[in-house]
C-alpha cells in the first residue's frame, strides 16, 4: 500500500498519525469506536424488513396489473433502503458494525449479495482507498478517475475524449451504476489474493442462486422489472454520495511527499449535510471527514462523535443544493490547489 512514510494503516483501513501532527482531540474519537450489538441488530431490522415489504408491494403491483409507474414509485424508497443496506455492508467491511469479527464477516457476505458486491474483494480495494485517497501519486484504488489539469492538457485527444465521457454525469453516475454492480463487481480486482478471488466466486454463486430463485418464483419479467430499477437507482445514489465525498469545491490533494492524513481527512473529505431523512437512508455517511479520521467508528455513532468534538464542527458543510454544482468539477489544478472545471 502507498502511504506517507510517517503513517501506517491498520488492518481495518485506519490511518494512524502519531507524533506532533496528532491533534489533542484525536484520542476522543477512539471512545466512539466500540460497536453496539443492539444498535446493529436494530439497524438490520429497520432496514431489511421495510426493504422486503417494499419488494412485496412491487411484486403485488405487477401481479395485480397496476401501472408500472406505481411499481417505479415504490422502487424509489426501496432504492433508498438498498443504499442504507450498502452502508451497513460498508461498516462490516471496516469491522465496525458488530463487536465480533465473524459476525461482521457473515453479515458482510449476506448484505453483499443484496447489493451485488463481493465482501472480501471490496474490502481489499476499499481499505486501500483509505490509505491512498487524496494522494496524487497513489490514485486508482477505489476512487473516481481524476486527472490533474496538466495531465489533461498534455493528454492526447483520444485520452481527453475518453476522460470527458467518463466524467459525464450520465455515464459516471447513470451507466456507471449498472456497470459496476452488474458487471465490474463480478470480477476480482487485480493483484488480490486467492482469498478475495474465492470470495468473488462465492458471492457470484449466491447472487446467481438469488436471481434464479427470484425468477422461478416470480417469473423473469417480474423479477427484472423490480431488481433492475431498484439496483440502478440505489447504485446511482451510492456513486453520487461517493463522488461528493471527495470531489467538491476546494478539497485537498497532495503529492506523496507532502500528503498529510489529517488534512486529507479534514479537507479532502466533505461534510455532506443532508436533510434528516436522506441522512438516515445514507447511514450518516455524510460525516465523511469523521469516517476518514477513524474508520472504526460505526455509522450509528458518527453524529454523536460530531456533536462531542467541537473541532469536527469547524468544517464548512456541503449542502444538498450546493452539492449539485460538484458535477462541473473535473480536474485537479495543482497551482490553484483546488478541483476545477475543464480548462
Amino acid at each position: 500500500m502507498v502511504v506517507h512514510e510517517s503513517n501506517r494503516a491498520g488492518s481495518n483501513g485506519e490511518t494512524e498519525n502519531p507524533g506532533p501532527n496528532r491533534p489533542d482531540w484525536s484520542p476522543t474519537l477512539t471512545t466512539f469506536r466500540k460497536p453496539d450489538r443492539r444498535k446493529a441488530i436494530l439497524q438490520l431490522t429497520n432496514t431489511l424488513l421495510p426493504y422486503a415489504g417494499l419488494w412485496y408491494l412491487m411484486i403485488r403491483s405487477i401481479q395485480l396489473g397496476y401501472s408500472y409507474a406505481l411499481t417505479l414509485m415504490i422502487a424509489l424508497p426501496a432504492a433508498g433502503f438498498l443504499v442504507r443496506i450498502f452502508i451497513l455492508f460498508h461498516d462490516c467491511v471496516h469491522g465496525s458494525f458488530f463487536p465480533a469479527r465473524r459476525v461482521n464477516t457473515f453479515f458482510g457476505y449476506l448484505l453483499g449479495v443484496l447489493v451485488f458486491t463481493p465482501f472480501e474483494d471490496w474490502r481489499f480495494i476499499h481499505l486501500r482507498h483509505h490509505v491512498t485517497y487524496a494522494n496524487l501519486d497513489a490514485r486508482g484504488f477505489g476512487d473516481i478517475w481524476t486527472m490533474t489539469r496538466r495531465e489533461y492538457e498534455n493528454a492526447s485527444k483520444k485520452e481527453q475524449w475518453l476522460y470527458r465521457i467518463y466524467r459525464n454525469p450520465l455515464v459516471l453516475i447513470g451507466l456507471g451504476a449498472l456497470f459496476i454492480f452488474l458487471f465490474s463487481n463480478r470480477l476480482p480486482t487485480q493483484r488480490v489474493r486467492r482469498k478475495e478471488k474465492m470470495g468473488v466466486l462465492f458471492t457470484n454463486l449466491l447472487i446467481l442462486a438469488m436471481v434464479l430463485a427470484g425468477a422461478r418464483v416470480l417469473g423473469w419479467q417480474t423479477y427484472l422489472m423490480i431488481q433492475l430499477p431498484v439496483l440502478w437507482l440505489a447504485g446511482a445514489g451510492g456513486i453520487w454520495l461517493f463522488y461528493v465525498q471527495h470531489q467538491f469545491p476546494g478539497g485537498y490533494w497532495a503529492r506523496k511527499r507532502e500528503w498529510e492524513p489529517l488534512r486529507a481527512a479534514m479537507e479532502g473529505s466533505s461534510f455532506y449535510k443532508l436533510p434528516a431523512l436522506l441522512g438516515w437512508f445514507s447511514g450518516n455517511i455524510g460525516y465523511h471527514h469523521i469516517h476518514h479520521l477513524n474508520p472504526r467508528i460505526p455509522n450509528y455513532k458518527l453524529k454523536q462523535c460530531y456533536d462531542a468534538v467541537p473541532a469536527l464542527q469547524t468544517i464548512t458543510p456541503l449542502t444538498l443544493r450546493k452539492s449539485l454544482a460538484c458535477v462541473r468539477l473535473k480536474v485537479w489544478d495543482e497551482k490553484q490547489q483546488e478541483i476545477v472545471p475543464f480548462p
